[in-house]
């Protein structure tokens, strides 16, 4: 496939999915509107256009933060991963800045996440970026995979793929509740208090429209049934909106995992060790059943769960051993928005590209 076409592709797919977020914004919106009319009014926008224009522009800019600024921050805290400065990890600093010269681009922040499991992630914002990287990762790779590894994941932040597939994922997250709840991560002494307050808050709002006096039993009836009819309506919309993101997200992503691939293999000038780190990286996804790491009462019987990193890292197993993982642990829905291709067709992509790069130097 070429440049060309890879582009239009991603394109188009991100050009339709932005198109189902704005339709979510819009629902969103007409939904609220009953509840909010009055308070816009009360601020002086009146008419029906201006109050849907306000209305959605506060929809698509919390939404737009709590993905990528929120959802940023859960990641790094999810993988138990700490920023290391250069006087911690010197070499990986060095490896990120000289491969970072090769993309013409700002060196980015550095995370270390404590799991044996070897694998990596790139994170980034509107501003800035992190890679993240285990210590199996740095114990598993030779020094050229490494830096195939790394140059993958800085293909990922120069082109804003961390930034756009978060933003690509938001319908998917809501419906699986995935980092987006904030009453999830607010203190439990706190949370009685909030849910208080937004209902409380609530309720005077309806008082604006509910045909009936405010303290009333059949005010209090009419705030129930308009709030459970809202919230039906909205998850209605939500879940049909989101079938179609799952489907293209996850194209957009296969595809920039190949584009990814590529640059990485370009940057390094060694397509060979990027497909080496696939195959080594692969094999090692299920640990050995005599692995000593796992064995006796010292040492953990199963590592952590990632869940949500799953589809974010260089490979989709997380930062977990697949064996690790059964049917039982799957406790909440999940709707999975990342598509990695299988890692055999990676690498004869590389290999192909590792051809194509000696028949230029021949």
């Amino acid at each position: 496939m070429s440049a060309v076409t890879t582009g239009r592709q991603i394109g188009g797919t991100l050009a339709a999915i932005l198109a189902i977020n704005v339709v979510f914004s819009l629902a969103v919106v007409a939904l609220l509107d009953p509840w909010t009319a009055a308070l816009w009014t009360h601020l002086g926008v009146r008419s029906t256009l201006g109050r849907y224009a306000l209305s959605g522009f506060l929809v698509v800019l919390v939404l737009c933060w709590v993905q990528i600024v929120y959802t940023r921050q859960e990641l790094l805290a999810e993988a138990a991963a700490e920023t290391v400065d250069e006087s911690m990890y010197p070499d990986l600093h060095a490896r990120v800045t000289r491969l970072s010269a090769g993309f013409d681009m700002a060196p980015p922040a550095v995370a270390i996440a404590s799991s044996e499991v070897p694998n990596s992630l790139a994170i980034g914002d509107l501003r800035s970026g992190t890679i993240v990287v285990s210590d199996g990762l740095l114990e598993s790779l030779e020094p050229a995979e490494l830096d195939a590894v790394l140059a993958h994941e800085l293909a990922h932040l120069k082109n804003r793929d961390a930034l756009v597939l978060t933003l690509a994922s938001f319908l998917p997250a809501l419906v699986a509740d995935e980092r987006v709840v904030f009453g999830k991560r607010l203190p439990a002494w706190t949370r009685p208090y909030v849910y208080t307050l937004v209902i409380m808050g609530s309720y005077v709002l309806a008082s604006t429209f509910i045909d009936a006096p405010l303290l009333s039993v059949s005010g209090f009836g009419q705030f129930i049934v308009a709030g459970a009819i809202t919230i039906v309506l909205g998850g209605v919309v939500l879940g049909v909106l989101a079938a179609p993101v799952v489907f293209l997200s996850r194209r957009l992503s296969r595809a920039r995992e190949f584009v990814a691939d590529r640059a990485s293999a370009h940057v390094t000038g060694d397509p060979a060790a990027l497909a080496s780190a696939l195959e080594r990286l692969d094999g090692m996804a299920t640990v050995p059943s005599e692995d000593a790491r796992l064995a006796g009462d010292t040492v953990p019987s199963r590592l952590p769960r990632y869940r949500g990193l799953d589809g974010m890292c260089f490979l989709p197993h997380g930062f977990e051993w697949r064996s690790q993982v059964s049917a039982e642990d799957d406790d909440a829905f999940h709707v999975e928005t990342r598509s990695h291709p299988p890692t055999d067709e990676r690498i004869v992509q590389l290999q192909k590209l590792a051809a194509e790069l000696e028949t230029t130097v021949s």
